[in-house]
């Protein structure tokens, strides 16, 4: 679907025109008091990280599914792909997180003390530890010459990643408590009025916007790999 240039062209223009809005509106809207200040707006620009790498390691699993039933090379460069995109979005969610905890809750430490960027949050944790299991991922393919016995690996190996994902970085931290918003004993921070409909009317946008810039980034690895393939086989003897 992503390779058919008419869908191609609309799912550009809306990635871009979404990203374009988040940003703008995103910046400049005042923010609902829910007791987090202008930090607040970083919740157009964290948030959708995870539920974009959702996204990219759910369709990496999939190809990953698709590799063990087909064995085909393409398969597994796309498994491959959308679980490097995925990790990106990981990163990324990891990084607006720790700065977004030290304006929130560790305002009072000092800025050169490592409990003020990183606290031990069982969700910042568990989010950690998913996205360290997909680094292995890559580091399990670096570890195997062949490609075939490597992507049969990988493809299993991806598999088992994905069902832990979901209970590191959402079921667990919800039972063990903690800071976040929705942990045990905590309030959803989109409850009912929690946040006002002009808050979500940028939010869920966001959401969208980086999704379909995931895919977008995905479809742009695809295609880079199998060119880097194709030059290879010219150049080899």
């Amino acid at each position: 679907m992503l390779e058919h240039p008419t869908w191609r062209r609309v799912y550009k223009g809306l990635a871009l025109a979404l990203v374009l809005y988040t940003v703008v509106v995103g910046l400049t809207r005042p923010v609902p008091d829910i007791g987090i200040g202008q930090s607040a707006r970083n919740l157009f620009f964290h948030v959708p990280m995870w539920f974009s790498m959702y996204l990219l390691m759910g369709l990496s699993v999939l190809y990953s599914l698709l590799h063990l039933r087909s064995g085909s090379a393409e398969t597994d460069r796309r498994a491959r792909e959308a679980a490097t995109v995925g990790v990106g979005y990981g990163l990324m969610g990891l990084t607006t997180g720790m700065i977004w905890s030290r304006v929130t809750w560790n305002q009072a430490i000092p800025s050169t003390d490592p409990a003020a960027w990183w606290g031990w949050d069982p969700k910042q944790t568990g989010a950690l530890l998913a996205v360290l299991l997909y680094l292995a991922y890559f580091l399990l393919r670096g570890s195997v010459p062949q490609a075939r016995t490597r992507g049969r690996l990988a493809a299993v190996y991806n598999v088992f990643a994905a069902a832990s994902l979901l209970p590191l970085s959402l079921i667990l931290p919800r039972m063990l408590g903690g800071l976040h918003p929705g942990a045990e004993g905590e309030t959803e921070l989109f409850g009912k009025g929690q946040v006002s409909d002009a808050y979500r009317s940028v939010f869920y946008p966001a959401i969208v916007a980086w999704m379909l810039l995931g895919l977008w980034a995905f479809e742009l690895r695809v295609r880079t790999s199998r060119l880097a393939d194709r030059l290879l086989e010219r150049l080899a003897p």
